[in-house]
């Protein structure tokens, strides 16, 4: 799988002594930048990255907005302004919460599950192309060790995508 170059084109061979902050990044954004692509023309073109992330973030049994900026790692207030836009576009609603209170749960509507659904088939494409070219196993055991490097001993957040 070739992802299109718009910056810098780095091939195997010039990868040698390039930083692997640089190659971290310039591939995260390649890929994100392909993905966004591809989910725009299976007819999510209002959607972003940080809309998919905030879906994730509330998963199956949804989340007070202030959760949502907790996971988010944003204030409330912009937690609340993303709830309201995705609340407009159809994609969450606020539900009274369950234990009561003036709280509201904010859920995913069938919209958003559609979306999380068409992304991860995306994901996967995105993925197998890759694998077409690169030893999967291997780059997800590196990354995972970079991950494990810098994140420190603690429990890692959940790593599983709400499909």
């Amino acid at each position: 799988m070739t992802l299109p170059c718009h910056h810098i084109c780095v091939t195997r061979d010039e990868n040698e002594g390039v930083e692997l902050l640089f190659l971290l990044g310039l591939g995260f954004q390649l890929l994100l930048g392909e993905f966004t692509r591809r989910v725009a023309e299976a007819g999510y073109p209002d959607l972003r990255p940080v809309h998919g992330m905030a879906f994730q973030a509330l998963g199956r049994s949804g989340a007070t907005a202030t959760e949502l900026a907790e996971r988010l790692g944003v204030t409330k207030q912009a937690a609340g302004q993303l709830v309201d836009d995705l609340e407009k576009r159809g994609y969450v609603r606020r539900e009274p919460h369950p234990e009561g209170g003036r709280r509201k749960l904010v859920v995913l509507t069938p919209a958003a599950r559609d979306h999380l659904a068409v992304a991860g088939r995306i994901l996967h494409e995105l993925e197998a192309g890759l694998g077409r070219e690169t030893d999967l196993p291997a780059l997800r055991r590196g990354l995972g060790q970079v991950v494990r490097t810098f994140h420190g001993e603690g429990p890692l957040p959940p790593l599983r995508p709400v499909w």
